[in-house]
């Protein structure tokens, strides 16, 4: 199954977590899109609600199926707790620290900013949306990017960068450096559902 490239508005309100990370989709309607949106009182089966927990996390970092499958399998033979194992690693995605650093407004810009070769890490250029980036490794824009109108949009709206980045707006770089926690990550998952649906 192909990547979701569809109507992002309309997916965040039938999950009811804002996808783009800017929250504007559920400020004018916060129900679900269709006729009978706000007035829908569909109670859902248990199956139903891990369902939902796993199409909002894989929506959120924008990953198919396939990937978000193959990495939560991957997070499984990693030492800890898995439902946190596999956040992490959602977490350390390239396009995903490009969009946390501000370089990007949401991670679907990120990915195309990565995708397009605009991206280095420790210097080498890489075009790989989810290379997993490890602790110390350093993310920056090219040499010949550094004027993109869309990266000083970016940096001149993001106000925050979390505690396991550091950056530096002078080079347009960024350093990982440490894996994040799990009081850092989206709290509005509940990853313990995502786990209990693959372990059907």
């Amino acid at each position: 199954m192909a990547r979701y490239t569809g109507p992002v508005w309309k997916k965040s309100r039938r999950l009811g977590i804002s996808l783009t990370g800017t929250g504007k989709e559920l400020d004018k309607r916060p129900y679900a899109p269709g006729q009978h949106g706000p007035n829908q009182r569909r109670k859902l089966s248990e199956y139903g609600l891990q369902l939902q927990e796993k199409q909002k996390l894989r929506f959120m970092y924008g990953v198919n199926e396939r990937q978000f499958r193959n990495l939560f399998d991957k997070a499984a033979k990693i030492r800890g707790i898995h439902g946190e194992n596999f956040m992490i690693l959602l977490e350390s995605r390239l396009d995903n620290l490009v969009y946390r650093l501000g370089l990007a407004r949401t991670r679907r810009q990120a990915r195309q900013l990565v995708n397009h070769g605009h991206v280095t890490v420790d210097g080498g250029r890489v075009d790989i949306p989810s290379y997993s980036v490890q602790p110390g490794q350093v993310i920056a824009i090219r040499e010949k990017s550094l004027n993109l109108t869309v990266v000083k949009d970016a940096i001149e709206a993001n106000a925050f960068v979390p505690e396991y980045l550091t950056f530096d707006a002078d080079k347009l770089e960024g350093t990982y450096s440490r894996l994040p926690e799990r009081s850092e990550l989206p709290a509005e998952i509940n990853e313990a559902l995502i786990v209990e649906f693959y372990s059907r």
